[in-house]
């Protein structure tokens, strides 16, 4: 099994990753493709196991809203370094829309970004297959002081300043 970082610990993945041309495994936890759950909403829901959807920066995050009382999961894949539009919608999937399960980061996930995701809601991280879990785990604590309040909920030091 692959290990990935969920709510501040390495632990041992659960989650299949199917593929859109792949048969569905009759039971257990899936991952599918944002096109595969359009294409095949009745049959996903059907099976035995809970539900989990990948999408890319190219789908909207209200689209993805409007189904999120059905996935236990959303992973919102960044495919290089340079795109940061997951960033936004893992925010907007917090704030704007409630949505309270697992939100995970997948795809070109760098120690480096683990911080700023995590301060988004991101609260699972499948860190690339070439880097060490260990050491990304340690980005989460790299900064203990912020200065704008986000997703994670932290009172930025500012406030905490002027109710000293």
């Amino acid at each position: 099994m692959r290990k990935i970082i969920k709510d501040g610990a390495i632990v041992e993945d659960s989650w299949i990753h199917v593929a859109d041309d792949a048969a569905l495994p009759a039971e257990g936890d899936i991952i599918v493709s944002w096109t595969r759950w359009q294409q095949e909403p009745d049959t996903l829901l059907k099976r035995n196991g809970r539900l989990g959807v990948q999408a890319t920066g190219d789908v909207a995050p209200e689209d993805l809203a409007a189904d999120r009382d059905k996935f236990s999961l959303i992973a919102l894949e960044f495919p290089a370094f340079k795109d940061g539009r997951c960033y936004s919608h893992a925010r907007l999937l917090r704030d704007r829309y409630g949505y309270r399960g697992e939100l995970r980061a997948v795809g070109d996930v760098l120690r480096d970004q683990l911080f700023y995701m995590h301060r988004v809601g991101f609260n699972a991280f499948e860190v690339r297959e070439d880097r060490d879990p260990e050491q990304a785990l340690q980005a989460l604590k790299d900064f203990d002081v912020i200065y704008q309040a986000a997703a994670d909920v932290h009172e930025p030091v500012w406030r905490r300043r002027r109710s000293a």
